[in-house]
Formats: structure tokens, C-alpha cells, sequence
């Protein structure tokens, strides 16, 4: 039984959550996101609290029914946050000559090809660019923005021996040592 289902969401104030069969709506500052919810899956709306349940009481169906449940909320929880703060990742490049540069819906990146790498942001996404060795990029969706991060990373991978590469800020890079004689 998942236990991440039976944790309630408190809607801040400023989003407003609408729930039509298994279309769940939330509008914010941000804007507004929908998502689908598995039919096994209830939620209820109370005094702006979000719950979930299951609707099946079939004993073959109990264990995915709460599986779905847990995801949903998940799901759900994620969308709030997005239509109300949003969502970033932060980049951080290592190298020599590494540079990026936000130019609108163009992420201008020098990695150390010999040719410029030109990112085009899907829609709905954002790139900052505080200094050249910074990407921030910011969206609604969680998916999107993760998404978009990993591919701006897959560039330039960090590499084990001297650390280069496009890396999140968090993240850390095992190093190996050089071969010796």
C-alpha cells in the first residue's frame, strides 16, 4: 500500500485546483497545467486540501490501484508547485573556454567543439544565463525542465579524470587518478 498517496496536498494560496472526472486542473501566477489521473485513482477536494484514494475494491487490483494513487499525487503535488513557483535546474560549466549564453528561445553554448552548439529551448522553458559558466533553466512543467537539462548536459558529459564537462550544480563528479608509468 503506498503511503505516498495517503499524504495530503495543501493548495497555497493563489492556485486554484479544479477536478473533472480524471482531468485535474491547477491555475497559478505561473499559469495553468493539466494532467489525466489513472481511473483506479479518487481525489477529493476539502476546505483546500487534496486527497487521494482508490475506487476498485478488487483484491487483484488494490496493489496497482494504490501504486497509481502514490504516483498521482506525486504528479499532482509537482504541478501545484509549478503553477505556482516553478521549477529549476542549475548548470554549472567546467573547462577551459567554456562558455553559454542565453540569446531568447537559443542557448548559445562553447564546449570545446569545433563548432558552437545552438540548443533551441522547448516550449514553455527559459534560460538564464547569470554568468558564462552558469545556465539556470526554469519552466511549469518538472518533466520539461529536467529534461531540458539533461540534454544541454549530454553535450559535454563531466569527464573523470580532469572534471570538464556541463554538470549540475549539486552534483558530484567521482575523479580518477591519471594512469602512472
Amino acid at each position: 500500500m503506498s503511503r505516498i498517496a495517503k499524504t495530503p496536498i495543501s493548495i497555497p494560496a493563489g492556485v486554484e485546483v479544479s477536478i473533472v472526472g480524471t482531468l485535474i486542473s491547477a491555475k497559478g501566477k505561473l499559469g495553468q497545467m493539466q494532467m489525466n489521473l489513472h481511473p483506479l485513482v479518487a481525489v477529493n477536494n476539502t476546505d483546500n486540501v487534496l486527497t487521494f484514494a482508490i475506487t476498485t475494491t478488487n483484491k487483484e487490483e488494490v496493489k496497482q490501484a494504490w501504486a497509481q494513487a502514490g504516483t498521482a499525487r506525486a504528479n499532482t503535488a509537482n504541478l501545484i508547485q509549478g503553477v505556482s513557483a516553478g521549477w529549476e535546474k542549475r548548470l554549472t560549466l567546467i573547462g577551459v573556454g567554456y562558455r553559454a549564453k542565453a540569446m531568447g528561445k537559443i542557448l548559445d553554448l562553447t564546449l570545446g567543439f569545433s563548432y558552437p552548439v545552438k540548443y533551441n529551448l522547448p516550449v514553455g522553458i527559459n534560460a538564464e544565463t547569470p554568468s558564462s559558466t552558469e545556465i539556470i533553466i526554469k519552466g511549469m512543467d518538472k518533466q520539461k525542465v529536467g529534461q531540458a537539462a539533461a540534454e544541454i548536459r549530454a553535450y559535454r558529459v563531466p569527464e573523470p579524470y580532469k572534471g570538464k564537462g556541463v554538470r549540475y550544480a549539486d552534483e558530484f563528479v567521482a575523479r580518477k587518478e591519471a594512469k602512472k608509468k
